[in-house]
């Protein structure tokens, strides 16, 4: 069955609370700041705001319930969405068919998470009873042993190096440079990725994301609504989400973009050839490398050929990860599966600034997610136009 298109509904107001490596204050706090910059952005006050998405890891023991009651809001529509990486893309595909079919008039999504000190570690011991169970028990905790595991297949599958992957870290932090909110500061070579602590052979300390503590946020409203207020807007040409696939695969070197890029491209009406940039879910290089592929940008397993005869910069010929992605700007929890989505909404709407790419229209943006004892089990995808 061919999918409704998301006519008539548009996305808006990117809004980024600049994060910082630690803080005290709580996931309320940078959520609060995250949707009162989006309503500003917007020229709107909460009470004109009806629907709400939340996307938080550190929120407990409070739910997007009792965060609406915390700050004021009375809403018709509610959602929360647990899915890491995936979330900022789950977040618009539902909004939008929400506003689409009128169960609310103007939605806010937003995403943000606390890092206090130790936060991190006591939030990986409760991530899930897969881990719980069937990992922790043996010293095998967190995401990095897990993407050892998955880098450490996908060279001996395909034949990539290190260098391969250090190329994509690099690029994205000489575009963190343009950035001024992003964390990493410093510019990097390929020959100090390459000479960098060891943390998880293959992996080493630039190919890791660093916690931290910040908010994302947007607005989905009708298109009609967006104009009468003056408000730059992207549509949204297509989307796609996919939970648990290829359960069967022993060791994980393809994600659920697989399965339904025909459909994603296709209700687009558009290719991989029509974007200008691409924002990649991006907690370790092989995930961004394996994204490029599934999404179409090349064959599988051409990924490292790929990315050495591409400039993944700003000015390049395939800019990816403008404004440095989480492997420099910093991953604030949830915030992480905003990141690119809010960066390619004002890339295609011209409100990047310093990280803008040159006559930018379309992006696309691929989510990945909820790593559970050996693989990610979140995918999602969308393609943005600026109107």
């Amino acid at each position: 069955m061919r999918r409704a298109p998301y006519d008539g509904v548009v996305l808006t107001a990117p809004v980024t609370v600049p994060y910082v490596r630690y803080s005290q204050e709580t996931a309320h706090w940078w959520i609060a700041r995250g949707l009162k910059a989006a309503l500003d952005a917007a020229g709107l006050r909460k009470e004109e705001v009806d629907g709400l998405s939340v996307s938080s890891f550190t929120l407990f023991p409070d739910t997007p319930v009792g965060l609406a009651q915390h700050l004021g809001f009375t809403v018709r529509w509610l959602d929360t969405i647990p899915m890491g990486g995936a979330s900022g893309v789950v977040a618009a595909r539902r909004a939008a068919r929400a506003v689409q079919a009128g169960d609310a008039d103007i939605v806010a999504c937003v995403a943000g998470d606390m890092n206090r000190i130790d936060s991190f570690r006591r939030l990986l011991s409760s991530f899930s009873r897969f881990s719980q169970d069937a990992a922790y028990p043996y010293g095998y905790g967190g995401p990095n042993a897990i993407f050892a595991l998955i880098m450490d297949a996908y060279m001996a599958e395909y034949g990539a190096t290190r260098a391969d992957f250090g190329r994509i870290a690099v690029a994205q932090r000489e575009n963190a440079l343009r950035n001024p909110d992003a964390l990493m500061k410093s510019p990097l070579t390929l020959d100090a990725y390459l000479n960098a602590r060891p943390i998880a052979e293959p992996i080493a300390l630039f190919d890791c994301v660093m916690p931290c503590a910040g908010a994302e946020a947007f607005l989905v409203l009708r298109a009609e609504e967006a104009a009468r207020r003056g408000l730059p807007f992207a549509r949204l040409r297509s989307t796609i989400e996919r939970h648990n696939a290829f359960p069967e695969d022993p060791i994980q070197l393809r994600g659920g973009w697989a399965v339904d890029v025909n459909e994603f491209w296709e209700m687009a009406g558009l290719g991989p050839e029509d974007m200008d940039l691409l924002q990649t879910y991006d907690d370790y290089p092989v995930i961004s490398m394996m994204q490029v592929e599934d999404l179409g940008f090349c064959d599988k397993g051409a990924g490292a050929a790929f990315v050495r005869s591409r400039d993944l910069t700003v000015a390049g010929d395939f800019p990816h990860n403008t404004s440095g992605g989480q492997l420099s700007v910093g991953q604030a929890g949830a915030a992480g599966g905003y990141l690119g989505l809010v960066e390619a909404l004002r890339q295609v709407t011209g409100q990047a600034g310093p990280t803008q790419v040159a006559g930018a229209r379309r992006a696309c943006v691929s989510g990945f997610g909820m790593v559970n004892y050996d693989r990610g089990v979140c995918s999602a995808a969308a393609v943005l136009e600026g109107a």
